[in-house]
């Protein structure tokens, strides 16, 4: 009977009980649910962190940048003629007259060559006299070149040598 009893029992515990299953479901949703929606509002907080970080990130570039054009312009009026004549008269300077001016006369001068006139974006004039040689060289040639070199090389040291 005893044995009889403890089946009774155990069967009674094993039954399957709806309430108490959907009870059981019904929490572990909401703790999924929960652990999802904290996840979420990191990632959110984050992002939103991140936004404003570049947000400002974006204001100070283009403050720099701003900043950047207006040292452009104060070195562009500082360069300027009318700046340039202002300051030599200030540290003494005065324009030449015609009797104060001595020309140099140079033997080597050619009045009669075509000078080419170039202006950068600096305002540097660059003149050129003649154009540069043409590169005719191959690669055979070059090795040749090199090749005679060291045997000129060779032929010195083994002549100063005794």
């Amino acid at each position: 009977m005893a044995s009889q009893n403890w089946m009774q029992q155990a069967a009674k515990r094993s039954q399957w009980h709806p309430t108490r299953t959907f009870m059981t479901i019904a929490t572990l949703a909401l703790i999924v649910a929960i652990i999802i929606g904290g996840l979420y509002l990191s990632q959110s907080a984050n992002a939103s962190a991140m936004g404003r970080q570049l947000e400002a990130l974006i204001t100070e570039r283009n403050n720099l940048e701003q900043a950047n054009e207006q040292l452009r312009a104060d070195i562009a009026s500082l360069r300027g003629v009318g700046r340039l004549l202002t300051r030599a008269g200030e540290l003494g300077f005065v324009s030449a007259s015609q009797d104060q001016i001595l020309y140099v006369v140079s033997a080597s001068y050619n009045p009669r060559r075509q000078e080419e006139v170039e202006l950068s974006d600096e305002n540097i004039v660059r003149a050129s006299t003649s154009p540069a040689p043409i590169y005719d060289e191959s690669f055979i040639g070059w090795v040749q070149q090199q090749f005679d070199a060291l045997r000129q090389q060779l032929e010195g040291y083994s002549q100063e040598t005794p």
